[in-house]
Order: structure tokens, then C-alpha cells, then sequence
């Protein structure tokens, strides 16, 4: 299990959550849930003496389940969150009527864009609509972000649900958005084992795949609802006095009526419309990012759609047992594919915890040679089989460059271009090993590839992915004789690997194309610019005990700043 940066934590770090394989918490994290239970506990506990006869509760349990010890604390008092349990079941069915008329309502409440194409939300005809009234209360200026998508997924509605009510499986499917989830308190169970009428506290830390935009740290209460035979709701709305009682940082971010319909479509096909609406306090962000963050794009439905799209293809290409030989070249059987699948994607969700502004980590500005914002952190890993152990290293840079994110993507996985960019492979040629689809798309691949040098050969296990919203290509070295083991079928669980790699965002510079032709090929010129993240991790030291020196830093920040140098020079775009 990694151990957690000694270094004290953010102020702001929120509710303490599971680490990455959720069975231990992060000491200093855990501090802060394990003291509002414990207030919670000592609240019901002076009311059940004090008001009650023994055994006797202040509301009827709505839990399917009459054990004592499977019933929420709010079954017996609600002291520390401010609110009794009636009322929160109060609250979020008026949530689930306002999300269903925010999926299905057209126009005025929603008006389509003429430059993006999105929907924007006329908000003088929300507050008409659901009468809300002013939130401001003497709280700073805070934006509203709403945003909705609509999509179909691969992936059957039991299993899609179940994804939302599970914190782990949630994130797990939104790996790039969520880097901490957890389950706070369960207010209504629901009824086993599909979890209608459930109804759970939770707290989640949103993030960027960059250190450069902070996370966002969100209580609301989650309500799943079935609505009809075919169709079912995901609800989510905070709750006043909750963030307050529990830490008062976290009103910096709530949660209006926001969630997911989602239909049955047979053939293991779900349509899902997804609402988001966020009030967030307004912020400074760093200038890179301040578009596509106040734009709503951030954290908005598009993002979560695709990402959701994404992860339930990836699932059914990793479950398919008919897969044509195109698709599957150098491996030879399915066992061996699905254990090269699983170890990419262990790979992929490694990187995606380890670059964001998440308070898991502590990153620091280092001064540069030649310019970059190149921001460092470290960790040491004590006992988790799956990283190397010792003390690690990563550096990550993000920048801003003139050039398509399709196009971006497309150089940057390319293995035929490698050599231009890595300054491991020493310009010398890349043979591919293997090469797995993992998507419709032909960018959803999981490749191995051997870099050739005169001193010997170094193998390199590499994902690719790209959705609708954003890609990323993630990479490490991996010892030859243990991927050769993995190619044939054996478990992979155990091998260490630690990932590089890139974070592709589209600048969110959108805008109509200045003119117009039915040249298809030429659509990549009115996509705008990319917001690329750069991150390279290296063990610095065997020993989880050693010290962290400058030499280990000042070399991963040169491994960032020639790397972005090369793909500069490779795209022509070195003044950008």
C-alpha cells in the first residue's frame, strides 16, 4: 500500500476517503471523517438517553435492514448535520422532480448555441420555473455552471446504477474526474438488491488532470430512484448545513439538483441524460485553464458523458470473448489479453491519481533553466506491489500549444514517431509487440513496443485513450520476462510499473469555423488549440527511508523540459 507523503496536509483537504485500492485511509485524512462520526455518534447518544426510552429511535428507519447496527446515525438524531432525517427525504425528492424536468424540458429553459453547438441554461427561466431563491446569504460571489448531455452507453442498466451507488465502482468509471470518493453515512438502504429508494451521504474531490486548476471538494446527498420498468434517476443535491457542520471550507462548491436518467435501451444498451449544475465560489484559476473552467467545460455533463461512454466501451471490449485477430495482433489468446487490458488500465488510473491538485499530494513550483512551469511532488511507497518501492518522483508541466487535439493525440501515440519526442529510445527505432483494441475508435489501444538500442532492448507497455471530451496516452517501462508472463495469461497484479504520460484537453476555445467547406479533411483547423499536461515519474531511490535530493529532481525536470522541446520541434511550433 502506498504510504502517504509525510509532508502535513492541504487546510483544505476535505473528508477523508479510501486510498487507491480502498481498504486503507491516509492517517491525516481519516482524522477529519472519523471526528464528525464521532460527533454524530455523541449526539445520538445524549438524545437517545436524554429523550428517549431505551431502544426507542427519534424516526422510523427507512433501511430495509432492522439490525441497530446497520442503521444510519440520522435514524436516531441528526444534530451534527442541522437537519432531521424527514426532511432530507423531503429534500431530495423535490431534487428528483427538478432533475427530471432539467433532463426533458427544451426550450426557453434550455436554448442551444449557435457557436458551440452546446445548451446553455436560461436562468431567469430556472428560478421562474423552481422558484429558487437567492443563495447568497453573505457568502462570496459564486458562478453557476449547468450543463446537459445526452448519450448512449454500452453497459446494462443494473450494472450502470450499481456503478453510481458504490463509491469505489464510481470512481473507478471516472478515474480522470474523480480522485476521491466516499460514502459519508446511508440514510435509506433502498431495496436490496437494485437499491430503489436509496438515499446516501457522500463526499467526493474533483479534479483536472493537472496540478494547476484545484480540485473540488462537494458533499451531497444521492438519491436513486426507478422510475419506471425501463427507467431509472441518479439524483445528487447538497444539502445547507451539511458542508457547514462537517467542515466549513466545503461550501466553496455545491451541488444543485444534478444526476442521470437513464433508460433501458435492450441489447445491454442504456440512454442516459445527464444534468449538471454546480454553484461554485468564484476563484482565481490559473490563466491556461480559466476558459475551459469558467466556461462550465471543466466539470461540466459533456465531460462526465464522455468519460462514462469511454470507460463502458472499455469494459465491453475487455469482456468480449470474439475479438477478429486484427484486433488483438501479438497476443495469442484471450486470457493473455485481458491480462494485458487489466494492467493497462491499473496503469491508466495510477497516472490519473498521481498528476492532479489532489491534497494527496504536495506539489511545488521548481525554478527552471529554461522557462517551464514544471510543479514537483514525491511520495515514498512502502508496500504496494503494483509501483516500484522507494521514493518517487513526479514532475509534471502543462502548456498551452497552437496545434488540434486530434492531432496532438495522434503524434503523441504514434510509435512510428516516438523517437521524436522520447529522449529514452535515444532516436533509435520502435517495433511493435502487440496491439489490442480497446474501442471503436482505432486511438483506444493498449500497444507494446521494444525500443531498440546497441546496449540492449527496453519494452514499453503504453494506453491510449480518447473520448469526446479529451485523450490521453500513458506509458512505462516494463520489464520484458515479467510482460512476457502477462502476454501469455498470468496474473499482473503483482508487477511493478510506474506511468508517464500525457493529458490532451481541447483549450475551450470554442467558436465557428471562419469559413465553410465540405472538405472533411479540414476539420481539425476549426478546433482550436490543446491544453497539453506533461508528466514524467521516476524512482528515485530503492529505499523508502532515503532522502529526497536535487539530482533526482533536476533529472525528471529535464526529462519534462526535453520532452517538451522535442514535441515543440516535431509540430513547429516552438514560439507557441
Amino acid at each position: 500500500m502506498r504510504e502517504t507523503i509525510n509532508k502535513a496536509c492541504c487546510l483544505n483537504c476535505g473528508m477523508a476517503t479510501t486510498a487507491k485500492d480502498g481498504s486503507i485511509t491516509a492517517e491525516e485524512q481519516q482524522l477529519r471523517i472519523e471526528n464528525a462520526k464521532l460527533k454524530a455518534e455523541v449526539e445520538k447518544l445524549r438524545t437517545v438517553i436524554g429523550k428517549f426510552p431505551p431502544g426507542a429511535s427519534t424516526t422510523g428507519s427507512c433501511s430495509s435492514g432492522n439490525d441497530q447496527e446497520n442503521r444510519s446515525s440520522l435514524d436516531f438524531y441528526t444534530g451534527i448535520f442541522g437537519l432531521e432525517k424527514s426532511r432530507i427525504l423531503e429534500i431530495v425528492n423535490q431534487a428528483m422532480e427538478e432533475l427530471q424536468k432539467m433532463a426533458t424540458a427544451g426550450e426557453p429553459l434550455w436554448v442551444r448555441s449557435v457557436e458551440t453547438g452546446r445548451e446553455i441554461l436560461n436562468y431567469d427561466e430556472y428560478v421562474k420555473e423552481f422558484s429558487v431563491e437567492s443563495s447568497s446569504n453573505g457568502r462570496p460571489k459564486r458562478s453557476i455552471e449547468a450543463s446537459r448531455e445526452t448519450g448512449v452507453v454500452f453497459l446494462d442498466l443494473p450494472r450502470l446504477v450499481q456503478s453510481f451507488m458504490d463509491a469505489n465502482q464510481w470512481k473507478e468509471m471516472f478515474p480522470c474526474i474523480i480522485s476521491k470518493a466516499a460514502t459519508v453515512d446511508v440514510i435509506c438502504h433502498g431495496e436490496a438488491p437494485n437499491k430503489n429508494g436509496a438515499v446516501q451521504l457522500m463526499f467526493a474531490e474533483l479534479q483536472m488532470l493537472t496540478p494547476l486548476v484545484p480540485t473540488r471538494e462537494v458533499y451531497f446527498v444521492r438519491y436513486c430512484k426507478q422510475l419506471s420498468a425501463e427507467q431509472w434517476a441518479i439524483v445528487d443535491v447538497s444539502i445547507d448545513k451539511v458542508e457547514e457542520n462537517i467542515d466549513a471550507s466545503l461550501v466553496k462548491c455545491r451541488k444543485r439538483p444534478s444526476g442521470c436518467i437513464i433508460q433501458d435501451k435492450t441489447n445491454g444498451h442504456c440512454k442516459v441524460i445527464w444534468v449538471e449544475h454546480l454553484e461554485c465560489q468564484k476563484n482565481t484559476v490559473h490563466t491556461l485553464y480559466r476558459t475551459i473552467v469558467r466556461s462550465g467545460l471543466a466539470f461540466g455533463a459533456r465531460h462526465w458523458m464522455a468519460t462514462l461512454q469511454h470507460q463502458c466501451e472499455r469494459l465491453v471490449f475487455f469482456m468480449a470473448t470474439n475479438v477478429p485477430t486484427k484486433d488483438s495482433t501479438g497476443v495469442a489468446t484471450l486470457a493473455g489479453r485481458k491480462s494485458i487490458l487489466k494492467l493497462a488500465q491499473r496503469m491508466t488510473w495510477s497516472f490519473c491519481h498521481s498528476i492532479g491538485a489532489s491534497s494527496y499530494h504536495t506539489w511545488n513550483k521548481v525554478p527552471t533553466k529554461t522557462g517551464e512551469d514544471i510543479r514537483v511532488s514525491s511520495r515514498k511507497n512502502l508496500n504496494d506491489p503494483g509501483e516500484p518501492h522507494g521514493v518517487i518522483v513526479c514532475a509534471v508541466s502543462s502548456v498551452w500549444l497552437p496545434v488540434s487535439p486530434t492531432l496532438l493525440f495522434d503524434f503523441l501515440r504514434d510509435e512510428s514517431r516516438r523517437s521524436e519526442w522520447d529522449i529514452m529510445s535515444n532516436g533509435g527505432p520502435v517495433q511493435s509487440i502487440a496491439n489490442l483494441a480497446k474501442g471503436k475508435d482505432r486511438g483506444n489501444a493498449v500497444t507494446i513496443q521494444a525500443m531498440k538500442s546497441k546496449e540492449n532492448s527496453m519494452w514499453v507497455l503504453q494506453d491510449s485513450c480518447t473520448n469526446a471530451f479529451e485523450s490521453m496516452v500513458v506509458f512505462a517501462h516494463v520489464d520484458v520476462t515479467g510482460i512476457q508472463s502477462v502476454i501469455t495469461g498470468c496474473d499482473s497484479s503483482n508487477m511493478a510499473i510506474l506511468p508517464s504520460g500525457f493529458s490532451i484537453l481541447p483549450d475551450g476555445l470554442e467558436s465557428r469555423p471562419l469559413v465553410i467547406s465540405s472538405r472533411h479533411e479540414k476539420s481539425n483547423d476549426t478546433e482550436g488549440g490543446s491544453l497539453l499536461t506533461v508528466a514524467f515519474q521516476i524512482l528515485t531511490n530503492s529505499s523508502p527511508t532515503a532522502k529526497l535530493t536535487m539530482e533526482s529532481v533536476e533529472s525528471v525536470n529535464t526529462i519534462v523540459s526535453c520532452t517538451l522541446r522535442n514535441i515543440k520541434t516535431s509540430l513547429q511550433c516552438e514560439d507557441g
